[in-house]
């Protein structure tokens, strides 16, 4: 490990998503998200990446005829500092009657304990889509039902599901979240039935549950999908949904009842039944 590493604080006045997007198609690292910006963190300078957000940002102005303003401070720290402030920045949090709290950390002894290593991915229960779909599986999984957790990431929402008696299957395209999630569950002491690479249209047979908490256009894409795996008075959550983009993802799902609709911020989570066939 080297002896510093650089960090670029990065403010956004607008169009967080689309900035987002422009970085994870850019940076070979990961970032950290923030409400008016990001985070990033590299052992090398990140000068070549500033220059690219501000060339991402004229082209952006041009094209959308808004002002957008940019603010990057990229700092010099100790590796030794980063460790400490970023198990600072992680802390437990209560979300219904779980308790989710990292490695480093003590359990509730009074919650549903799931312990998450913020290290492995994201998926923390930090972020207004995961406790939205956490709070979603609270309500409405009950001992021996059967669970899908479609891009599960991290893993926490199938744990989460384990923890409440569930018979939970995880899938996730990209392979990191999948070893992830495996090594999450195992943390906890728990087991998925089974968990694979690939889409929701490899799972076999259907579910009391489906739980996606992926963004609005992957949900109108795999809408078919999540529908034909689910049972009859089956419970679809969909989550990672911005405000403005609830109306286009429910008009792929115009068969389905909307049961409850959970808000935070800007993000909407909305709990969905399919008429019956």
């Amino acid at each position: 490990m080297q002896e510093h590493y650089f960090e670029l604080i990065v403010k956004v006045s607008s169009h967080h998503s689309l900035f987002s997007d422009f970085l994870a198609d850019t940076l070979p690292v990961g970032f950290e998200e923030r409400d008016d910006g990001f985070i990033i963190r590299s052992e090398d300078e990140l000068e070549t990446i500033i220059w690219g957000l501000e060339q991402f940002t004229e082209a952006l102005q041009k094209a959308l005829g808004q002002n957008i303003e940019l603010e990057c401070k990229q700092t010099k720290l100790k590796n030794s500092d980063w460790v400490e402030i970023y198990q600072k920045s992680i802390k437990p949090l209560s979300i219904d009657k779980f308790y989710i709290y990292p490695t480093w950390d003590e359990p509730s002894k009074e919650l549903i304990n799931i312990v998450i290593d913020p290290a492995l991915a994201f998926g923390t229960g930090h972020h207004p889509t995961t406790a939205s779909s956490l709070r979603a599986i609270a309500k409405y999984v009950k001992k021996d039902d059967r669970v899908l957790d479609v891009g599960c990431g991290s893993g926490i929402l199938g744990v989460g599901a384990l923890k409440l008696g569930a018979l939970v299957d995880a899938c996730d395209t990209d392979p990191v979240s999948v070893e992830n999630s495996e090594l999450n569950a195992e943390l906890n002491l728990v087991e998925f039935e089974n968990i694979w690479e690939g889409s929701c249209s490899l799972a076999k047979g259907s579910y009391d549950v489906v739980v996606a908490n992926i963004v609005a256009d992957v949900l109108t894409f795999i809408s078919n999908d999540l529908k034909n795996i689910l049972k009859d008075d089956g419970v679809l959550v969909l989550s990672g949904i911005l405000d403005k983009y609830e109306s286009k993802v429910l008009s792929f799902y115009q068969d389905c009842e909307i049961i409850e609709k959970i808000t935070q911020d800007e993000w909407v989570t909305l709990i969905l039944k399919q008429e019956k066939k």
